[in-house]
């Protein structure tokens, strides 16, 4: 059975692409790093963890206190009075001022602790670091996550668009009788279903839009578009071990674990330092005046004052004798806590390392599946039109035709996915190895249209 030569619309789908892009990147749209500069200043995980920084590092200033002398300034006024029958009523008046300093000249301990409040600022970078990747990471996720699903829809748009074509055309050869009633049929149960999958596209853009606004704190927040076969950059360097040494490195998550082992070896060695002396140098300046009046009246009174000014400086020397083994179960403690600390660091480095690599792999696989994703859009296309051409001559039916149109849309909705998988893989990558920063949102900014 012949067919007649059918109108061709399905060539429409670059300029609904194009449309829908232009859209997206209009005036309002924003680029990648304009929303993380947002959700920097509005995430609450990440300003938790600034906040809990700002904290750690007042913490660990803290500890130079245990170093540094104490200084103190006492000052006491006072009046007394007394009366002993048959004698006269007496009245005394005091003051008194001291001020007074000790500095420790020798304590293990103080500085031990001291120690380990300068790794506190260590480990507070290091958490800091991680918020920071984290938000890096979650930022261009739900930015991509919408280009997708935006993606989605157009793509689900321009099918509906061509499965109502092929749809009308299947009635009108009805009605001419040059086919049956199964390829209006077919066509109707198709364009039922692309209206399904529409609503459903719908949905997950808006689901994914409202999930960018709210990490970014924004409403109405819109990404720009990638642009078209923007390139891809290959991953540098190429060699995962390398990737590897720089994740034993970098990554903070290894950071912290090295530095609660070297603050488990500082907790060691306060704990038998209880065993050893303590040694401080105190020194005092006081002034003492008393006054005193005594007779039933002033005329009659009789007055005795002193003023006592005294000055001390010496040394305190304390030396720990026994304490009913306390010191010595303390260091077995720590001991334990100590090797806990470094099967804990080891247990990370394994754990880094593993994840850096299935990255690494994640994002070479990706790139792989790009080009082939690529080259099966280019033969999808080829095969619609070689399937179009044969259904105008009667040699294909109309469910060919709806079936090509549905795995060439399927192919160009996976292409998309796959290349914003890839620029969000390239950052998990570098976030595995630890060397995430803000600065590596501009490659992929450079990508997006302006």
């Amino acid at each position: 059975m012949s067919h007649p030569r059918l109108p061709v619309r399905f060539r429409l789908l670059p300029l609904l692409l194009a449309v829908g892009a232009g859209f997206c990147a209009s005036a309002q749209a924003q680029s990648l790093v304009d929303l993380y500069t947002s959700a920097r200043g509005y995430d609450a995980a990440y300003q938790s963890a600034k906040h809990q920084f700002d904290a750690t590092l007042a913490k660990a200033e803290q500890a130079k206190a245990l170093l540094l002398p104490t200084v103190g300034l006492a000052v006491g006024i006072s009046r007394t009075s007394d009366e002993t029958l048959p004698n006269p009523e007496r009245a005394y008046g005091a003051q008194s001022a001291t001020i007074s300093a000790t500095q420790p000249l020798y304590r293990p301990v103080n500085q031990a602790s001291y120690e380990q409040g300068k790794k506190q600022l260590d480990l507070a970078q290091a958490q800091l670091a991680v918020a920071e990747q984290d938000l890096i990471v979650r930022v261009s996720q739900a930015y991509f996550d919408v280009l997708a699903s935006t993606d989605s829809l157009a793509f689900v748009k321009a099918q509906k668009a061509a499965v109502a074509e092929q749809l009308a055309s299947a009635k009108r050869n009805f009605e001419v009788g040059t086919s049956t009633i199964t390829d209006s049929r077919e066509a109707q149960a198709r364009f039922d279903l692309v209206v399904a999958q529409e609503l459903a596209a719908e949905n997950d853009q808006r689901v994914k839009t409202i999930a960018l606004n709210q990490l970014v704190g924004q409403q109405g927040a819109q990404p720009k578009v990638l642009v078209v076969q923007a390139p891809l950059a290959a991953v540098e360097p190429a060699d995962v071990d390398q990737w590897v040494q720089q994740s034993e490195s970098n990554h903070p998550g290894i950071k912290q674990l090295a530095v609660a082992l070297d603050v488990a070896k500082l907790e060691t060695t306060k704990a038998e330092a209880g065993h050893k002396p303590t040694l401080d140098l105190s020194a005092s300046y006081g002034m003492n005046n008393s006054n005193g009046i005594s007779g039933a009246t002033t005329n009659a009174a009789t007055s005795a004052d002193y003023r006592l000014n005294q000055a001390k400086l010496g040394l305190s020397f304390n030396l720990p004798l026994f304490a009913g083994y306390s010191i010595q179960n303390k260091v077995k403690e720590t001991l334990a806590l100590e090797d806990k600390a470094r099967t804990d660091l080891e247990a990370t480095k394994r754990t880094v390392a593993q994840g850096t690599r299935t990255a690494f792999f994640g994002v070479q696989s990706g790139l792989g599946q790009v080009k082939a994703l690529e080259a099966a859009e280019a033969s999808g296309q080829s095969a619609l039109d070689a399937t179009k051409l044969g259904y105008q001559v009667g040699v294909r039916i109309n469910i060919d035709v709806l079936n090509s149109q549905s795995q060439l849309f399927d192919t160009k909705a996976k292409l998309a996915k796959a290349r914003y998988d890839v620029l969000v893989g390239g950052l998990k990558l570098r976030q595995a190895a630890g060397t995430l920063k803000a600065e590596d949102l501009q490659p992929i900014n450079s990508l997006l249209a302006h």
